[in-house]
């Protein structure tokens, strides 16, 4: 299989997606950030220094989807149609888990604005409350699912 952002001279480009009809896409990412249960303990209180830690990585994480196009170079620029993000606390495991889904109806996925989404909320709660824990660990960021377009659906683990 070739690399669709490279030319045959090997040149990096951005995919012509012009002639590719319009489809309902969907693409789910999920990721999480381990801490010390202390700190979790901090976000699920709400006492953290800075405020409302999930509420304002929800709120990072939105805007990252829509700016996704300006941050990874070859991403072509969408007209997004829903970003949801989740978070779950899990106590046993003192972390988060962000879950983002993002839709458009175009002409190319929505899996790189799902993925820096989730990125960009757990970043987001790193950086709340970075000075009562640095350790804390970003894992497991990954696509879960996607659908539309040509290939139609993909899960993870398919």
């Amino acid at each position: 299989m070739s690399l669709s952002h490279f030319d045959a001279e090997g040149r990096a480009h951005m995919v012509d997606v012009g002639a590719k009809p319009e489809t309902h896409r969907r693409a789910i990412a999920r990721g999480r950030i381990r801490m010390h249960a202390q700190t979790l303990a901090r976000i699920e209180e709400g006492g953290a220094h800075k405020g409302d830690v999930l509420g304002v990585a929800r709120i990072a994480a939105i805007q990252a989807a829509k700016r996704t196009g300006e941050l990874i170079p070859l991403c072509h620029p969408l007209g997004l149609t829903h970003v949801a993000v989740d978070f779950a606390l899990d106590r046993a495991a003192a972390a988060v888990t962000c879950t983002v889904t993002a839709e458009n109806i175009g002409r190319t996925g929505v899996e790189m604005e799902a993925l820096t989404a989730c990125t960009v909320g757990l970043l987001t709660i790193y950086d709340m409350v970075k000075a009562i824990d640095r350790g804390m660990i970003l894992e497991e960021i990954r696509l879960i699912e996607k659908t539309g377009g040509r290939s139609g659906r993909w899960v993870a683990g398919d």
